[in-house]
């Protein structure tokens, strides 16, 4: 079964930036649309960024201009880079399909935290 790792979170001052990255066991990213959720205390996990097998790119009007994601077949993993951060995007951050699959688990995430 794949299995999907998100690192690169971490606490960060509002305007600064990181760089999440998603690892995963076997070679699922060549073929499918991948994207990055993101899970903020109390609410709704929400799909922010997307790429797919042709690597078209679609963000959330929360995050354009802002984010970046992007992804390396040959390594099988999907970045998102995080830009003008904002204590609004604090959250834990997730990789996976778009949609999600059914046999493909959550990951543990990654935690971003934007202070003020």
């Amino acid at each position: 079964q794949v299995q999907l790792v998100e690192s690169g979170g971490g606490l960060v001052q509002s305007g600064g930036s990181l760089r999440l990255s998603c690892a995963a066991s076997g070679s699922i990213f060549s073929t499918v649309e991948m994207g990055w959720y993101r899970q903020a205390p109390g609410k709704q996990r929400v799909l922010v960024a997307r790429i797919t097998s042709g690597d078209y790119t679609n963000y959330a009007d929360s995050v354009k201009g802002r984010f970046t994601i992007s992804r390396d077949k040959a390594k099988n993993t999907v970045t998102l880079q995080m830009n003008s951060l904002k204590p609004e995007d604090t959250a834990l951050y997730y990789c996976n399909t778009v949609p999600p699959r059914d046999d493909i688990n959550w990951g543990q995430g990654t935690q971003v935290i934007v202070s003020s």
